[in-house]
């Protein structure tokens, strides 16, 4: 091999190699558990390198689930559930990319009323409907967190809003 291609091997070496080692390029999948300062399991869930990813369960101090679903690239991704400290649902939605949106439900035991919100970008925007005891108690329009409109008769909710179909 002439000279010339031989220093320029070495020369591409000793340029190149700490730019290869330097981060791994393949990082491990690897399942993690964070605690609290008592030993109380805090989190767990699967990680690629420092990147939370994948499903991830969290914990209230007393070991009971606080919220559990999907992480990609480190922000909460598809469909997550939060409870309270007593296992009680009090709501459940979908984020892409960290962010709130589409359908969210809201629970509340002690009124026996569910709300479903319609969210993007992280605020209302679209119908809510609030449910009390089953049944359909009203409906509500918001843009950007502000409600712009409500209905207590799904048929003045229907005649308003006739391209919804049901």
């Amino acid at each position: 091999m002439p000279l010339k291609k031989q220093f320029l091997f070495f020369y591409l070496g000793i340029i190149c190699s700490p730019i290869l080692f330097a981060a791994n390029p393949f990082p491990e999948k690897n399942y993690q558990k964070e605690y609290y300062n008592n030993g109380t399991l805090k989190a767990e869930g699967w990680e690629l390198g420092a990147t939370k990813t994948d499903y991830w369960y969290f914990y209230y101090p007393n070991g009971e689930v606080a919220s559990k679903g999907s992480f990609s690239n480190n922000k909460r991704e598809g469909y997550w559930y939060f409870y309270d400290d007593n296992t009680t649902l009090l709501k459940q939605g979908h984020y892409q990319n960290g962010i709130a949106e589409d359908w969210w439900i809201f629970y509340d035991i002690a009124t026996q009323t569910e709300k479903r919100f319609q969210f993007k970008n992280d605020k209302k925007n679209g119908f809510a409907f609030i449910y009390k005891k089953g049944r359909l108690k009203r409906a509500e329009a918001y843009k950007n967190n502000q409600k712009t409109g409500e209905w207590t008769s799904i048929f003045a909710f229907k005649k308003d809003n006739p391209h919804l179909t049901f």
